[in-house]
């Protein structure tokens, strides 16, 4: 249907909606069948079988797997099965971390999905969009993204940006008014928006049309970006890390075949030898492990109120230097609450904290009642009309359904027995100028019971002190004199002074004038001015603790917010960002600084007040010529640039818009400072778990190949058959490795400074590390043999068996070590249950392997005395403890 050329009242009989309820949830369900989900159709999805058999592509695993098919056929029947049994074990393990990870970035993209503002059973209710129906009504501000295809109701002052549709990147005015034409194109439909397009200026409601496939963004869903595949710089390095290390291996392992062929050993063995030797020393499940461990680290951020949007930010994260964070409900609690108010010369205090509409009013220490007081009357009747928010009851407590500030100033009318919908009768509102960060007012049009025309405005207190020709003083209207203007200024100043957030309120006559030709401009200036209330947002108690921490971490924390200077002051003071010798900059200073000037101060800066969003980026810039690597939290539209620029992207999740969330790299679920510090501490943690098993995956690998190396230079016998490398590498290997990933952070992870964004990740040591433990393993594994041999020369399986005994323990040991850059002994051995858990797990499987009957032709094995396992132990505790005197030795 041409919703576009029908009227109104039409299209809600045609939709059978209702503009004043929207729909009922019976409606809702009815719709789901009949519509679908409000979605568009996706790529098809690899099938869980496709995904399997993706496990054995690897080209080392083909060529074992042929090397199993001649096993086979030379009648090495129980060897083959083996193999192929541990080498279906491998492709489960890898298809689960694999769908692990895929449900886990699914989750991620459900939970950083658009949401919608719409109308269900008479109340505003905020939903996933694809949730939406045909009928729904939903609305939208500046910054939000439109959920469906909707035909407007309202537009006020709204402009939409359709370039994802029509290429067109200027926004496009949008009206109410019917469009009727032939041939009509999506540019030129004004009264239509459409899903996926944004919203850049004002605010408007509107009637879902089509949902899914069957909007124009669904007609042209080739258009549409598939969501990409991400991929972190950590996985990307590992990838070439891996081919260097394929290299090494393939040439070590080449070695040790050719040597052992010229010592006489049997070709065949020596080339299947060869060929599992290549499969264990190639660590081609780090890329896999590396995801999941990602995959894992997000999913606990999410429990931390923290959603990882893109993966490399978990990497940057770590390194972390300055965060620039919002004040007003990241460090603060976001309940504004009116405490003070200023009209001519006059200060009353209003009780009640946070969104209750209970509170008292008082001159001094005398209560008054606001009805006899004219303009304190007047003051709380104009901050209600000059108003969006709504205050709601949620779980029995009053909750604010808005902005908080406009809520801090409905409240405070309703504690004065003011009742908006009663005040909506007498003041008719007939148009709107929405709240701009530029112009920092919003402005209403209102016309009285007497059919008198007037505009009311509510901004920055130094905004429209400026703007004002008069001022009601005394309850008379005065002309605005020097003294008088000073009188305002200094009771801007002490409320400021006290933590205050100031909001003044202003009206101008507007008799004989059509509301439709007036622009911002026109009401904007010239006003009389009423006065001010005062609110504060009291800091959020666990901030404090969260700012000291990422101090201690290296961290400097900085606040931009767009209060007057001295309440910023006073908010930061409090929460330990601003010190004594700190800096203080406004948006004046900011105004008259380029970027270099600004890099040559901004570390000395703790606080910038009275800021534009604008004026984020170019702190961003400077702090990054300085060579900080930036967090910078953002709500609004305007903050997008500043926090795609920046290193580390953190938008709001309650307040924040679509636009500035896309722009993120992280989105806060609770809005709080705390959260940002978590998700570093978090992000560090990850970073270093990767560290550990890296650790331990190349320090295993490196042993297991130069314990066959040096026996083919001593020319000895083999001193592990194939089965039993292919074994180490599935159990001893795998499942320690994956428990390395769910490590807690260590104690002082906070106490660290941040890491440095180039560094490698053989940094601090670990490629010395991965080398000498991975030598002393190959080395206690092949004296172990050497010993056994020489008491055994008649019975290799049992040497054998030794020195497989001896390179597991020696790896299990050695698992515990690398929870720690520092030593063995620094940590608690039970802190990581899941790591005990798989240490215990292999410990079994190999005795299983050793001491089971039937078990035993498989692997080659044979029972150990026990006199053979107090050998065992002490040699495969040497490469763990042989460096521990060093800790002692810093200890004292």
């Amino acid at each position: 249907m041409k919703y576009h050329e029908m009227r109104q009242e039409d299209i809600e009989k045609s939709l059978n909606t209702n503009y004043t309820n929207g729909l009922s949830e019976e409606d809702v369900s009815l719709r789901r069948k009949q519509f679908g989900y409000n979605q568009l159709e996706e790529a098809e999805k690899q099938s869980n079988l496709l995904l399997f058999f993706s496990q054995f592509k690897d080209f080392m695993v083909l060529v074992l797997l042929a090397a199993t098919l001649i096993s086979g056929l030379l009648g090495e029947y129980i060897d083959a099965v083996a193999i192929i049994a541990i080498v279906l074990i491998n492709g489960f393990l890898g298809f689960f971390q694999e769908r692990k990870a895929e449900k886990s970035l699914q989750a991620l993209r459900e939970l950083s999905a658009p949401q919608v503002n719409v109308l269900r059973d008479g109340s505003w209710v905020k939903i996933l969009s694809r949730e939406v129906t045909v009928g729904d009504i939903i609305r939208f501000a500046s910054g939000d993204r439109i959920g469906a295809d909707v035909r407007l109701i309202n537009a006020n002052n709204l402009e939409i940006e359709e370039s994802a549709l029509t290429g067109e990147s200027v926004p496009v005015a949008k009206s109410i008014n019917p469009v009727t034409g032939d041939h009509v194109s999506l540019g030129d439909l004004e009264n239509m928006a459409f899903m996926g397009t944004m919203v850049t200026r004002g605010n408007g409601t509107g009637v879902v049309t089509a949902i899914g496939m069957k909007t124009a963004m669904g007609q042209i869903a080739d258009m549409l970006q598939k969501a990409e595949s991400m991929v972190t710089p950590l996985q990307r390095r590992l990838e070439e890390l891996g081919k260097i290390l394929i290299t090494v291996a393939l040439i070590l392992t080449a070695l040790v075949v050719g040597v052992g062929v010229i010592q006489g050993h049997d070709i065949y063995t020596m080339f299947l030898a060869g060929v599992s030797l290549a499969v264990a020393a190639i660590p081609e499940g780090l890329p896999a492990i590396v995801t999941v461990a990602l995959s894992l680290g997000v999913q606990r951020m999410i429990k931390k109120k923290a959603i990882v949007r893109k993966l490399p930010a978990v990497e940057t994260l770590g390194c972390a230097s300055v965060i620039c964070s919002d004040k007003t409900g990241t460090l603060t609690q976001n309940k504004m609450t009116v405490t003070h108010l200023w009209s001519g010369g006059k200060t009353w205090s209003v009780t009640g904290t946070g969104y209750e509409p209970d509170g008292q009013f008082y001159s001094g220490e005398e209560r008054v009642s606001p009805n006899n007081q004219k303009a304190l009357n007047q003051l709380l009747t104009f901050g209600m009309l000059c108003n969006h928010a709504e205050l709601v009851t949620r779980d029995d407590s009053f909750m604010v359904d808005g902005d908080p500030t406009e809520g801090a100033l409905l409240v405070a009318g309703l504690k004065a027995g003011l009742n908006r919908d009663l005040l909506l009768q007498k003041f008719k509102i007939i148009k709107e100028f929405p709240f701009d960060s530029t112009r920092k007012m919003m402005s209403v049009i209102v016309i009285d019971q007497n059919g008198k025309q007037f505009s009311v405005t509510k901004g920055a207190p130094d905004v429209l002190a400026a703007k004002s020709e008069s001022i009601l003083w005394d309850n008379r209207l005065q002309m605005k004199t020097g003294e008088l203007f000073k009188e305002v200024e200094s009771a801007i100043g002490e409320m400021s002074s006290n933590a205050l957030r100031n909001i003044a309120i202003a009206y101008k006559p507007l008799n004989g004038i059509k509301a439709e030709t007036l622009y911002e401009k026109d009401v904007e200036e010239g006003f009389t001015f009423i006065g001010l209330q005062g609110m504060i947002d009291p800091p959020r108690p666990e901030v404090k603790q969260a700012v000291r921490e990422c101090k201690a971490a290296g961290i400097k924390t900085v606040m931009i917010t767009g209060d007057h200077v001295l309440t910023a002051k006073a908010i930061a003071a409090q929460l330990g960002i601003l010190k004594k010798n700190d800096k203080v900059l406004d948006g004046k200073a900011l105004n008259e600084m380029d970027v270099e000037e600004l890099q040559e101060v901004v570390e000395d800066v703790s606080v910038f007040a009275r800021v534009s969003p604008e004026h984020k980026l170019k702190i961003v810039k400077a702090l990054q010529n300085r060579g900080h690597v930036v967090a910078m939290t953002g709500d609004g539209v305007n903050d997008a640039p500043a926090i795609k620029s920046a290193d580390i992207g953190v938008a709001m999740g309650i307040t924040g818009t679509d636009v500035a969330k896309e722009s993120s790299s992280l989105v806060l679920l609770d809005d709080n400072f705390a959260t940002i510090k978590s998700a570093i501490q978090e992000g560090r943690n990850i970073y270093e778990n990767i560290r550990k098993f890296i650790r331990y995956l190349l320090a295993s690998n490196v042993g297991e190949i130069l314990v066959m190396l040096f026996a083919m230079l001593l020319a000895l016998p083999l001193p592990l058959v194939p089965i039993q490398i292919l074994w180490v590498n599935l159990v001893t290997d795998g499942l320690p490795a994956m428990a390395l990933g769910l490590d807690k952070p260590e104690d002082d992870v906070m106490k660290r400074k941040p890491r440095n964004m180039n560094e490698g990740v053989f940094a601090r040591g670990l490629g010395w590390k991965v080398v000498s433990r991975g030598f002393l393993i190959g080395l206690v594994t092949l004296f172990a043999f050497m010993l056994a041999y020489k008491a055994h020369p008649d019975h290799l399986a049992y040497a054998q068996t030794v020195a497989f005994a001896t390179l597991v323990m020696a790896q299990l040991i050695h698992v515990f070590d690398c929870r720690s850059e520092v030593s063995v002994f620094s940590r608690n051995p039970f802190g990581n249950m899941y790591l005990v858990w798989a240490v215990l797990s292999s410990l079994v499987l190999m005795l299983l392997v050793i001491y089971i009957p039937s078990l035993q032709p498989i692997f080659h094995t044979v029972p150990i005395q026990l006199k053979d396992w107090m050998l065992i132990i002490g040699l495969s505790s040497v490469p763990t403890f042989l460096l521990a005197g060093s800790f002692f030795a810093r200890k004292k």
